[in-house]
């Protein structure tokens, strides 16, 4: 083997065990018997029991994936319509404008982006009564708004590579516009939606500064939970719930993976 082979392989194989080992290191000890989360004491799937009779964490985590799947849901639709606009419409009055407001929430400190909204929140609060209460909705409401803006460079970027003479073809045999994107454009473009999707999950799921500002009393994510936890120590069914968490995500990934590589093989 050269050593520019072995050099490349080593810095390959230490990047992936930097992203990898703590991950596993997660997984080992949600099996550990000991109360407390660094120390092994011995394998035991005891709290994984443990953590089913943890209401707190479980209401979190029940209420973190109910709102990772609609913002997820919510910022492809978005997302894929503001990509869209952004890919097929070149001149309209106010695209710059457009543009900047949409890549804006990526750049934006989270910090910034938390306290306008819960400074829009309160203000629609006290002029319109809505929303009564901080939670689901208000929490759902800020992650669209974030998430949507990576799912639009995603499509955006897609459009942009994709042949146009497709949908010009449909065209030219009579399809209407509405129906060339449901028969053509979303088809071709259905790789980078899921991606988006993946992505927004994640982001929606992962977030911790933003929920912190727009969430109220009963409405605690699992990163806030998480968060607080970790000033009085991580017990060991926290492990176990980041366990099923990335087997659940692992799978998510790979689903989308044999979806993609299944809708490239039928293209080519």
């Amino acid at each position: 083997m050269k050593p520019r082979s072995r050099f490349i392989l080593s810095v390959l194989a230490f990047g992936y065990a930097f992203l990898y080992l703590p991950l596993a290191s997660v997984i080992v000890y949600s099996f550990n018997d000991s109360r407390l989360a660094t120390v092994w004491g011995g394998f035991s799937t005891r709290w994984y029991g443990e953590l089913l009779d943890n209401d707190q964490v479980l209401d979190s985590a029940f209420l973190s994936l109910r709102i990772a799947l609609t913002v997820a849901t919510l910022a492809t639709i978005f997302g894929t319509m503001a990509g869209m606009a952004l890919s097929r419409f070149s001149r309209f009055r106010g695209r710059t404008l457009f543009s900047g407001m949409i890549t804006s929430p990526m750049v934006m400190p989270e910090v910034i982006t938390g306290l306008s909204l819960l400074l829009l929140f309160v203000s629609m609060q006290q002029l319109v009564g809505w929303p009564a209460q901080r939670g689901f909705g208000t929490i759902t409401i800020a992650h669209t708004t974030f998430a949507m803006a990576y799912v639009a460079i995603i499509i955006q970027s897609r459009l942009s590579a994709m042949d146009e003479s497709l949908e010009e073809a449909a065209m030219d045999l009579g399809g209407r516009p509405l129906r060339v994107v449901f028969d053509i454009t979303l088809p071709l473009i259905a790789p980078a939606m899921i991606a988006g999707w993946l992505l927004a999950f994640t982001l929606s799921l992962d977030d911790l500064v933003i929920s912190s500002f727009v969430s109220g009393p009963g409405a605690s994510t699992l990163p806030m939970l998480i968060f607080s936890k970790v000033k009085l120590g991580v017990t060991p069914d926290i492990n176990a719930l980041a366990t099923l968490i990335i087997l659940f995500v692992s799978s998510g990934v790979l689903i989308a993976w044999w979806v993609s590589r299944r809708s490239q093989r039928q293209s080519a």
